[in-house]
């Protein structure tokens, strides 16, 4: 099966040999010729966005740390040079990744990466027909955004840990951006400058109990967005009053909303419900600005081989109406919430062994995470359920993931 991101047609080539097949809309190199190089010019014999490029072309292959990847490219170095119209076969050494990462800005990668993987989507949806991407239906595509922390373990025994927040599109698995926390001091202070009326405006905002606080409660609803917040022991009191309210048996509860799912999968039966009342607005509105509702959320798992059941209830609460988002919706955003830790974390960990990588020099291991993240959303652009198996494709038709990485066309396993 091919996937290609833009039509071919109809394209003004160069006569670069590196595109002079391939249009450069479509190409994943040519978008990262625009980060500038901070590197001193002496002895720089390749080009910034070949670097970045060939890391990512050997995280698409399955190579989990800077010296596998060095060895992978290396071994490989006669036909990538081809593929890239390289004069040298040598490809770099591990120092030269190192230093070019060092100097690198993490922001503007972040900030090209998301406008590239963006125009992506867009062009796939929309094709030739720009004026769809401002449909209310386009912009409920893109609703839902998750922020969460993640520690790179390997340098947890340092002083100021990697510790990176992000800001996750739900839908399209694109990182939209990451924030190096320990510069921050912690996730709270380091996720208030990002919350910019831009990023807010029209989208929907997942985020875990830490971040459940007034202050961001009116950020949102000032600049035009929505939250979607757990309650847990950073708001004791908050917590307790909606456990009393979905405690209580004698109000009126004709205006309340309930929906339930069952999952079976992983070895696990699992049941969800959730029920959602506005009854808790007047008496929330002073302190959390724009409340609509609050909601109860039960989950029992059962573990089949044991016949263990476990047992967890949470409870959150939420600017949008009961109208706009009844308990069907409210428990699909809550589960969509968990993408962020199943799709992105855990996939950087387990599948391409982010939090064993030792490589812990300054800023070179947050630039990793952003280059695991890249070949992630890479992978979920086209369609990919199962990274390990596409990676070991990759390894053995690296040629593809060269096609990839230059045209946005390659075949999925």
């Amino acid at each position: 099966m091919d996937y290609t991101t833009f039509p071919l047609a109809d394209v003004e080539h160069t006569k670069n040999p590196l595109t002079e097949e391939h249009p450069l809309m479509s190409s994943l190199y040519h978008a990262l010729e625009d980060l500038p190089d901070r590197r001193r010019g002496q002895g720089k014999r390749y080009e910034l966005a070949l670097l970045v490029c060939l890391l990512l072309l050997a995280k698409l292959a399955g190579q989990t740390t800077l010296s596998g990847a060095t060895e992978w490219l290396r071994h490989r170095g006669a036909s990538i040079a081809k593929h890239f119209g390289l004069r040298r076969s040598q490809m770099p050494c591990q120092m030269t990744y190192c230093r070019m990462l060092a100097t690198l800005d993490g922001k503007l990668l972040d900030d090209l990466l998301s406008a590239f993987f963006m125009r992506w989507e867009a062009q796939q949806r929309c094709g030739e027909e720009p004026s769809r991407l401002h449909t209310a239906q386009s912009r409920r595509y893109h609703a839902q955004v998750a922020i969460d922390g993640k520690t790179v373990r390997a340098t947890s025994k340092q002083e100021h840990p990697v510790h990176l927040l992000s800001c996750y599109d739900v839908t399209t698995g694109t990182v939209l951006w990451h924030c190096n926390v320990e510069e921050k001091h912690n996730e709270i202070s380091a996720l208030k400058p990002l919350m910019t009326p831009v990023l807010i405006q029209g989208r929907i905002f997942t985020l875990d109990a830490m971040h459940t606080q007034r202050e961001l409660c009116a950020q949102v609803q000032r600049f035009g967005g929505a939250y979607v917040l757990i309650a847990k022991d950073t708001q004791p009191t908050l917590t307790e009053d909606i456990a009393d309210l979905f405690e209580d048996r004698t109000p009126d509860r004709r205006r309340w909303r309930q929906a339930e799912t069952w999952d079976k999968g992983h070895g696990r039966l699992e049941h969800r419900q959730l029920i959602s009342s506005p009854d808790l607005n007047e008496w929330f509105g002073k302190q959390w600005q724009g409340i609509e509702q609050v909601f109860r959320l039960e989950r029992t798992t059962c573990i089949l081989k044991t016949g263990e059941v476990r047992h967890q209830v949470v409870y959150g609460l939420s600017n949008l109406p009961l109208r706009q988002a009844g308990a069907e919706r409210m428990l699909e955003l809550v589960r969509n919430h968990w993408k962020i830790e199943n799709r992105l974390h855990w996939r950087r960990d387990v599948t391409l062994g982010e939090d064993a990588c030792q490589t812990r020099t300054g800023a070179v291991p947050s630039l990793l995470a952003r280059l695991n993240s890249a070949a992630l959303s890479l992978m979920d652009r086209l369609g990919v359920r199962n990274v390990a198996r596409q990676a070991r494709f990759f390894d053995a038709h690296f040629e593809q993931a060269i096609q990839l990485l230059l045209t946005g066309r390659c075949s999925v396993f």
